[in-house]
């Protein structure tokens, strides 16, 4: 019935002069019989999402990094780092004891962005290394599109300027991506500066900035002005861990902080006895060296936090190691490929070289996922996003009349497109939008997430909801050459409208 009546459609349309009322209230009919489908098939916050097939009933060790993986914060540590960090810049660097006026906005960015250095600009950007236009700041103010694109001479960032296979500024590199949770008071801190200085027409050499502003942060860590009463959803964590040993499955963990700061946050999250939980204990790895170097050996940290110097020929359960590398790792173990299951919130860091070098399979734990998902159930947004991808699909097939009367009124669903996105945008994050996605092509973040992510989630908790032999499945999506399948329903090929597929059940 549905191609039926688009074939009449198609041929009034060529006989019958095109006008922008008939055609509208035809597509607006439909939208409206179309968002109660879609209400009735949304997104489960708590479920685990997969880029890649994967049974559980594979995997018999499981690997997990601590912050932001086994160990969760409340969002006031972000803003105690971020006073910390900026005192650290009037005491020690000798920054204006002025920027003390800035506070940390919670609100104020999102995980991924690109930040160019040598310009000081953050900005998202595309999986195709273009920069959407309106989310370019110099300081805490946007930069108008002209001047951006004068910049770099379009919206394209070439390959060399990008930051390199870390994401990090290095070897020539102008960007540097900021990928952890730990960052969004980085990059909040580097803006808040940037405005002062701009506000008060102050010459700075932007590298300096940038480097003593990630001394600072990097201080603030160090120093370990984080205490226990931050940490959150400790009992979902105790759940999983339990779960994972009553099933009989070894467990390590490979964290880059402090002896002295796991020990702390574990006995506060499992108990005095949480290392009889883990196989093996790893703290101040130096990820990501720790996965490529092969020169440096374990150390063994014993009960007072002091490190021996005898060789390693074992790695024992119940004690802490330090430093080593992943070669050794794996000898002392035998842990290999796909048995193995890694946990971490830093898609680089964590996640990278064991799927690409080592074979081991990754979870992603992407907090703000379950955020995201909520705000994309609720009816306003998937309004907002059908009218929208509508709007599009009528751009695309009514581009072909050339008369003036249909030219104004394609200029005018042009303006109403560009509102829309705006809108959408703002669903999420008012100066960025999703971290997932720009106007319409997947973020650069969520090209890395789905190259070195088997499977993503909000958190470990999501793992309660599956059972030990579960298998993930992805999603077939439709390639842009190939016809949608019947369940992505009536518009999915005509408009691309992203149907909100079935979920887990949540038990």
């Amino acid at each position: 019935v549905y191609f039926s009546n688009k074939y009449q459609e198609k041929r009034t349309l060529k006989n019958k002069r095109f006008t922008h009322t008939t055609y509208l209230c035809v597509e607006n009919s439909r939208i409206f019989l179309l968002v109660p489908s879609i209400m009735s098939n949304m997104l489960n916050p708590d479920a685990i999402f997969s880029n890649n097939e994967m049974s559980l009933s594979d995997i018999e060790i499981y690997g997990f990094d601590y912050d932001y993986t086994l160990v969760f914060y409340s969002k006031h540590l972000h803003t105690l780092i971020f006073n910390a960090a900026r005192d650290l810049l009037i005491n020690e660097h000798r920054y204006p004891s002025e920027i003390r006026k800035y506070d940390y906005d919670p609100n104020f960015a999102i995980r991924g962005l690109h930040y160019d250095v040598h310009r000081a600009l953050l900005m998202k950007i595309d999986a195709f290394h273009y920069i959407q236009l309106g989310t370019v700041y110099r300081g805490l103010s946007v930069v108008p599109d002209e001047e951006v694109i004068a910049m770099y001479d379009g919206s394209h960032v070439p390959l060399e300027q990008m930051s390199d296979f870390y994401g990090k500024s290095s070897q020539g590199n102008t960007m540097k991506q900021f990928m952890d949770i730990f960052s969004l008071p980085e990059m909040t801190l580097l803006s808040c500066v940037n405005e002062y200085f701009l506000k008060n027409n102050i010459d700075y050499e932007p590298v300096h900035l940038y480097k003593d502003v990630k001394d600072s942060i990097r201080d603030v860590h160090i120093k370990g002005i984080m205490y226990r009463k931050y940490i959150c959803y400790a009992e979902q964590t105790r759940a999983v861990l339990a779960k994972l040993a009553d099933h009989g499955k070894k467990m390590f963990l490979i964290t880059n902080s402090p002896s002295s700061f796991v020990d702390k946050g574990m006995k506060f999250i499992v108990g005095k006895d949480w290392r009889d939980l883990f196989d093996v204990v790893i703290v101040q790895a130096d990820k990501p060296n720790f996965f490529n170097d092969k020169r440096r050996p374990f150390r063994k940290v014993n009960e007072r936090g002091v490190l021996l110097w005898d060789r390693i020929h074992k790695l024992q359960k119940g004690q802490i190691y330090k430093q080593g590398n992943l070669y050794e790792f794996l000898k002392l173990t035998g842990w290999r490929g796909s048995k193995v299951l890694y946990f971490g919130d830093h898609i680089y860091s964590d996640l990278a070289d064991l799927t690409l070098k080592h074979g081991w399979r990754t979870g992603a734990i992407i907090p703000e996922l379950r955020s995201e998902i909520k705000i994309m159930n609720t009816e306003k947004y998937i309004q907002t996003m059908t009218w929208l991808q509508t709007l599009t699909g009528l751009l695309e097939h009514m581009q072909v009349h050339r008369d003036p009367d249909s030219q104004i009124i394609l200029e005018e669903w042009k303006k109403e497109r560009k509102e829309m996105r705006e809108m959408n945008r703002n669903f999420f994050n008012a100066q960025f939008g999703s971290l997932f996605r720009t106007d319409e092509n997947p973020t650069y973040f969520l090209r890395r997430l789905s190259r070195f992510a088997d499977i993503y989630m909000a958190s470990l908790s999501c793992l309660l909801n599956y059972e030990p032999d579960y298998t993930f499945y992805p999603r077939r999506t439709p390639l842009q050459h190939e016809l949608p399948g019947w369940s992505d329903q009536l518009y999915t090929g005509t408009f691309r409208i992203p149907f909100l597929p079935e979920t887990v059940q949540i038990k």
